[in-house]
């Protein structure tokens, strides 16, 4: 995970619980949960809006084309 072996994971999680102690971790891990909630559903929102835009391009461009171009030659 990241790189990290199991010392250095170790290390890093008893810094965390020495600089914000036992009972406010959960509390941090709750917001940290909550804003990757958020991020998700920002991103979902952007692939829904790029999706419906890329789907109604083609009915745009087919919309402004004048008469003399969708007529075929003959």
């Amino acid at each position: 995970m990241f790189g990290l072996g199991g010392q250095e994971l170790l290390l890093v999680l008893v810094i965390v619980l020495v600089l914000f102690g036992g009972k406010k971790i959960p509390e941090l891990l709750r917001g940290v949960g909550k804003g990757m909630g958020e991020l998700q559903k920002g991103l979902d929102e952007g692939k829904k809006m790029l999706h419906d835009s890329a789907r109604s391009e083609p009915e745009a461009i087919e919309r402004d084309r004048t008469p003399a171009e969708t007529q075929t030659p003959k």
